[in-house]
């Protein structure tokens, strides 16, 4: 059966004009457009009324953690998926720092087969570069590819060795691989819990200093200029990796890059005093030059894509403070909200770069048929109401974690619906829908 989208607010990018239209969907693809205020011929078909919301292709997020396998108490696939759904994120990509590591085939298709059965929405893994996560051994690029890893990465923690790291990236360019890293210099974060600023100054804490991360994105941009591999740097936060990816990218190294919202909104000088872990997240909150930095850097081009490292835990892992609580928080239902009261609504963004950011661009970063509204492509849609404004109250969360720094936070630009390749699978009225 077709499905009509009638009534849709529909953002024209070229005059930043939003335009009512409405949209056939068959067969989990976009069949139609229909323009004007006159309906369409709806017989025979199931017909959904946006109201004037507007539409968008489905929000796509590269760099999340499902937990599942090893800490379903976080997360799992099934959570996690309809948390992602609620944030209107149609497809992730999540990290293999699980347990057992998703460093085999066998894993690989585990999550991919629960993802098919118990999640709703798309789920493209990403599988390890080394075994473990250890950096002693690499894994078998070619197996994983093969049983459906889109890439290589061990988030969580950096390729400590430069050789492996340099073999890693021959690799997977021999494959047509992207390399993803996570970029920290271990012998300079050791027992540290918040970037080295005014907060760990004044509070006596031993502080995560800028050029950890920097040091490995300097280091892996060369690389990837010697092995022609496509480098994608997770979770930038320091205003010198924005420089040298900006370096990297004049000189025409394959090198992209990702920033999280919180390093786009939040700076150390925003950490409360009673030291509330649930604004501890790695990067850490850096300077607010840091933060203007990275700002430019997702203006200009020199960062691609904005993801979420949506990171669950649990709230008895949180309550043990700044010092010994896990870093992370949490960022599907949050993500597009905070970025359009921020950015959009202030006048610094237009509606169309944050779409693109958060749609077309990471989907042209890894090669995906998703992020677009084109006739033909799939129906990952998703309608958002721009004028509702709304607390952010972690009870309401669909993710298990209530990790968020931003609590009591007023938003506008919330999701109201979520369809993945032609199916609704979440609406604000009924919740997920299985």
């Amino acid at each position: 059966m077709s499905t009509w989208i009638i009534n849709v607010k529909m953002l024209n990018p070229e005059t930043g004009d939003h335009e009512i239209k409405h949209v056939r969907v068959d067969n989990g693809l976009i069949a139609e457009w229909k323009e004007g205020s006159a309906l369409p011929d709806t017989t025979g078909a199931e017909v959904i009324d946006a109201q004037g919301k507007l539409i968008s292709p489905g929000l796509i997020d590269m760099h999340v953690h499902l937990r599942e396998p090893g800490f379903e108490y976080k997360e799992t696939i099934a959570s996690g998926t309809e948390s992602a759904a609620k944030g209107g994120f149609t497809v992730i990509a999540p990290m293999p720092n699980t347990r057992p590591v998703m460093d085999t085939p066998e894993t690989i298709r585990s999550v991919l087969d629960k993802a098919e059965t118990e999640g709703v929405v798309r789920v493209l893994p990403y599988a390890a570069i080394t075994k473990n996560e250890l950096g002693r051994e690499l894994t078998d690029f070619a197996a994983l590819k093969e049983a459906g890893a889109i890439g290589f990465t061990d988030d969580g923690v950096g390729v400590q060795n430069a050789q492996m790291m340099k073999n890693a990236m021959a690799l997977a360019q021999s494959l047509d691989m992207p390399i993803i890293a996570h970029c920290e210099d271990d012998t300079l974060v050791e027992g540290a819990a918040v970037s080295e600023g005014a907060f760990a100054r004044k509070h006596g804490l031993k502080g995560i200093p800028n050029e950890s991360e920097a040091i490995h994105v300097g280091r892996d941009i060369l690389l990837s200029e010697a092995t022609g591999v496509h480098y994608h740097i997770c979770h930038v936060s320091t205003e010198q990796s924005v420089r040298l990816i900006r370096l990297g990218k004049s000189v025409g190294v394959r090198v992209t890059a990702e920033v999280c919202p919180h390093h786009l909104l939040l700076s150390d000088e925003h950490i409360p005093d009673s030291m509330d872990a649930n604004w501890k997240m790695n990067p850490p909150l850096r300077t607010p030059k840091d933060v203007e930095a990275c700002i430019q850097g997702i203006e200009d081009g020199t960062i691609d894509i904005i993801v979420t490292d949506h990171a669950p835990h649990s709230e008895e892992e949180k309550a043990r403070g700044m010092e010994r609580a896990p870093f992370g928080i949490v960022g599907f239902e949050t993500a597009f909200p905070l970025l359009y009261t921020k950015f959009v609504r202030t006048g610094r963004w237009s509606l169309d770069f944050l779409l693109r950011r958060m749609t077309s661009d990471p989907a042209r970063v890894f090669r995906l048929p998703y992020g677009t509204l084109k006739v033909g492509a799939p129906a990952d849609l998703i309608l958002i109401d721009l004028e509702n404004e709304r607390e952010v109250d972690p009870a309401k969360f669909l993710t298990k974690g209530r990790n968020t720094p931003f609590t009591g936070w007023k938003l506008y630009g919330w999701p109201t619906l979520t369809m993945v390749n032609g199916k609704v699978v979440w609406t604000e009225e009924n919740g997920i829908n299985r």
